[in-house]
């Protein structure tokens, strides 16, 4: 079949299973969006109001289902506004395809109009990027992107096509039809040989299961420390019932969250710079700690040198890269998180038992005063109502900030996939992206954002994009009128020198709500966002977005708090 460069981009997508895209058009990628426009019936575009928000999304559509998630943008400024959102998508391991346009193959390097280095600007921030200067390359280049997105630790990818490419016409032939290698191109079988190495690297060995099952046996006081890569690979179910094999506690970092049930007995909650007291002094007192698809973050870590002094250390990991990055370990195990636990469990034995002896129970019961601090609307008051009228199936959406750590804390995540947040890049403006691609990808489930007012200003126009499409989002505006993490630290650290700061200013974000068909609440105490919380909902429930601007103290602190510099468990109560 003769197709266009752009016709075969849209047909490459949908062999890959991909139902929606996110993005912006422009002059580069006029022939792509063409074609989706000839093809919306088997292919959909969501048109959001920023590039950046367009990366978010599919961010937010790849968490939430562990698909590949895909967007578009034309070149120049097009393409340079995914670049956050492909940086976000790249620290926490999250696969996204970004397809830009780019001027003419006979303008490249010669400083066109709306021209950029797309791809050199992005290198450090993707698994791997392409330029595709020959229509014929193209079905195999998308071919091999998802591939690579979506293969061992995952991450995003760029494809830049020159607008002449997605003009040429060529044979295309479907993936599902066999093309003999005499007939295939050098790249489309220099591409095959790549992907079949890829396939077959070895990664643990029989000798490794039974040296970690060995350290595990030995140890007394065993501690789990789980990350995102527990989502990632699916093992949820296997965390559980390693973590009740070993009756050891685990504590989850801000990624992991959901990993393991909120309430489960053994869940000690977030360890880190705002983790439980239970989690940062029961890793200090463990003999043996084991991490399950997480990275040591400085967040988690902070003193290296202090961090776990009495631990053993087993590393669980797809990416040999983390071993020994940010902390030494005596053992560990390179491959995906679910098949390792599989083969722990196969040799552990039935039940072990610990010499815990209820020291991590009575750790839990130290709690900050900060947490139940007699105010008129407490942030711990707002996350626990809603987790209450919204039930379990709920996906929860964060910015990044103060509102993002008390959501981490507070709200009761059981389900895997159910939070998403920005962890490796902090990304303020985030959080309505990432929540309008989970809607998309789940129109029966509720979508709650929680955000900041700083972080609101920064992605306030996707509220169009939610009305547009007809995706229904709770956003709760935890609103102090500062920048209120910034100010903690200026609080603590910086003897009260507000510089900057304090965000006494525009909008009104009721009417600004109300300005995009959105519906707006305020509420300044527990009675009014009560009743602000179940207009909202009905709201909702008739598909129309709501907001509630929740006015909260200025000088509200997330506790505990571990400073720059210290032990994780030299914690501000």
């Amino acid at each position: 079949m003769q197709y266009t460069g752009a016709r075969i981009l849209i047909e490459s997508l949908i062999e890959q299973g991909v139902d929606t895209v996110f993005g912006y058009p422009g002059g580069a990628v006029l022939f792509i969006y063409d074609e989706l426009y000839k093809h919306r019936d088997r292919i959909r575009h969501v048109l959001t109001s920023h590039e950046q928000h367009a990366a978010h999304a599919a961010d937010g559509y790849a968490r939430s289902t562990g698909k590949v998630g895909v967007c578009i943008a034309t070149s120049g400024p097009g393409a340079t506004n995914l670049v956050t959102g492909i940086a976000t998508a790249y620290m926490d391991s999250v696969p996204i395809v970004a397809i830009t346009g780019n001027v003419a193959t006979n303008l490249l390097g010669k400083d066109s109009f709306q021209e950029v280095d797309i791809a050199g600007i992005t290198m450090p921030i993707t698994k791997h990027n392409w330029i595709v200067k020959d229509v014929r390359d193209l079905a195999e280049v998308v071919r091999e992107a998802f591939i690579v997105a979506a293969s061992g630790r995952p991450g995003p990818v760029l494809i830049d096509i020159p607008k002449d490419v997605t003009a040429a016409v060529c044979e295309w032939t479907p993936r599902s039809q066999h093309v003999p290698e005499e007939h295939q191109s050098p790249v489309a079988l220099a591409r095959a040989a790549r992907l079949s190495a890829r396939s077959k690297r070895s990664t643990f060995t029989e000798e490794d299961i039974t040296a970690a099952v060995q350290l595990i046996t030995q140890a007394k006081r065993p501690f789990i420390y789980a990350g995102g890569g527990v989502h990632i690979a699916d093992a949820a179910t296997e965390l559980r019932a390693f973590v009740e094999r070993l009756n050891a506690p685990v504590a989850l970092s801000l990624m992991g969250k959901g990993a393991i049930p909120h309430d489960h007995p053994l869940n000690t909650g977030m360890i880190g710079m705002h983790g439980s007291v239970a989690s940062n002094k029961a890793i200090q007192k463990a003999d043996l700690v084991i991490a399950i698809g997480a990275r040591f973050s400085d967040r988690v870590v902070s003193r290296a040198d202090k961090f776990a002094p009495s631990a053993k250390i087993l590393h669980i990991d797809i990416d040999p890269a983390e071993i020994n990055k940010n902390i030494r370990s005596e053992q560990w195990i390179i491959g995906d998180v679910k098949v390792v636990l599989q083969s722990l469990l196969e040799q552990l034995p039935e039940r072990m038992e610990s010499d815990w002896n209820g020291d991590v129970a009575e750790l839990k019961k130290i709690v900050p005063e900060a947490h139940s601090r007699p105010v008129p609307l407490h942030p711990r008051f707002i996350m626990e109502e809603v987790a209450r009228r919204l039930g379990p199936e709920v996906i929860v959406a964060t910015d990044v900030g103060q509102h993002q750590m008390w959501a981490a804390q507070f709200y009761p995540i059981n389900k895997s996939r159910s939070f998403l947040t920005s962890g490796g890049l902090g990304t303020m403006g985030c959080g309505m992206g990432l929540a309008l691609g989970a809607k998309r990808a789940h129109p029966d489930r509720s979508v709650v954002l929680f955000t900041g007012d700083g972080s609101f200003r920064m992605n306030c126009g996707e509220l169009a994009t939610s009305a547009n499409y007809h995706l229904p989002i709770l956003i709760v505006i935890l609103n102090n009128r500062v920048l209120g993490m910034v100010r903690q630290w200026q609080t603590l650290f910086y003897d009260e020198r507000y510089a900057e700061t304090t965000l006494d200013r525009p909008p009104d974000f009721v009417k600004l709500a109300e300005a995009y068909s959105a519906h707006g609440y305020r509420a300044e105490d527990e009675k009014s966002f009560v009743a602000a919380l179940e207009k909202a909902l009905k709201n909702i429930s008739d598909g129309h977005t709501a907001l509630i601007e929740a006015i909260i103290d200025m000088d509200e602190q997330v506790l505990p708090m571990v400073p720059g510099g210290k032990a994780i468990d030299e914690q501000i109560l």
